[in-house]
């Protein structure tokens, strides 16, 4: 199969090493060159791991990395694709505005997919001639690793495209998991739910944030928790969501203002530096010092 993965991004040069891991033909499209060779790099260092790891060999990292190719250009990304997904920022208007490119410039029956994470890919999809033949794929990160992928079914979506998305799904390797369109997923909104909670119980001094992560991976045998996977994830892209789900189901969603105090200070976890805890080259090395109770 040639799948096409718009945006060389975390998720998307993640999804293209898993796609091209499964034997299949790989074009990673993004708008400057440096970000297609900062997304190649991240794969082949997630490969170089593998082998390092005894999990893959030296030839198989190669074979998928000769797998991928990379483009700036839409239209030749597209071109022949039998699935285009959508890894671009988490933008109802980016993503509608992405969705109208890709299909303008397809000349086959091609499935398109979007890898949001909560928003409505009913939405998304309704500026499309053909939104039947669109659906949501949300893969969790680092894609490399996690076994789900949530498949967000829209109101449009008709059933030879679902079937066409689980067997996609199933040939990488990944577990899928068929939920309706609704704010949030299945996934997401239990997610979202439980970190907006972990981060009140900061706010309010309940705990300090590696007490409350250690809780819910000892206690729940989480394998992180949810504080954490909040600085990775990103504070900024945490607070968006939750500012979607409360429009979207009300004020139990409302972000604390403890989570729009960081973002605004431009605390936004692991990819700043500083978040709920301190990072220094991608590893987690103390608690912020704005925090109290930082045990």
């Amino acid at each position: 199969m040639r799948v096409t993965v718009l945006g060389a991004g975390t998720m998307g040069h993640g999804i293209a090493q898993v796609a091209a891991m499964a034997d299949n033909d790989i074009v990673v499209r993004d708008i400057e060159e440096r970000f297609l060779e900062e997304g190649v790099e991240a794969i082949e260092s997630n490969l170089q791991g593998g082998v390092d790891r005894g999990k893959i060999s030296e030839s198989e990292k190669m074979a998928t990395l000769d797998r991928i190719d990379t483009t700036t250009d839409l239209e030749e990304a597209v071109a022949e694709a039998d699935l285009v997904i959508e890894a671009v920022p988490e933008d109802i208007d980016i993503k509608q505005s992405t969705f109208k490119e890709i299909e303008a410039a397809l000349t086959g029956e091609t499935v398109i997919a979007s890898n949001t994470s909560s928003l409505s890919v009913t939405e998304i999809t309704s500026v499309l001639d053909r939104p039947e033949q669109a659906i949501g794929l949300h893969f969790f990160n680092p894609v490399h690793i996690m076994g789900l992928v949530e498949i967000v079914v829209a109101e449009q979506t008709d059933e030879e495209t679902i079937a066409f998305a689980e067997e996609f799904i199933e040939e990488i390797g990944k577990e899928p998991v068929t939920v309706r369109d609704s704010a949030g997923f299945a996934s997401s909104r239990l997610g979202v739910a439980l970190g907006v909670e972990a981060v009140r119980m900061l706010e309010t001094g309940v705990a300090g944030p590696r007490a409350i992560d250690r809780a819910m991976e000892l206690g729940y045998n989480h394998p992180m928790g949810p504080i954490e996977l909040t600085d990775i994830v990103g504070l900024d892209v945490r607070l968006d969501i939750l500012k979607y789900l409360q429009e979207e189901l009300g004020d139990r969603f409302r972000p604390p203002q403890l989570l729009r105090q960081k973002v605004r200070a431009g605390k936004l976890g692991k990819k700043t530096g500083e978040g709920f805890y301190l990072w220094e080259d991608g590893e987690r090395v103390g608690v912020s010092g704005d925090l109290e109770g930082g045990r």
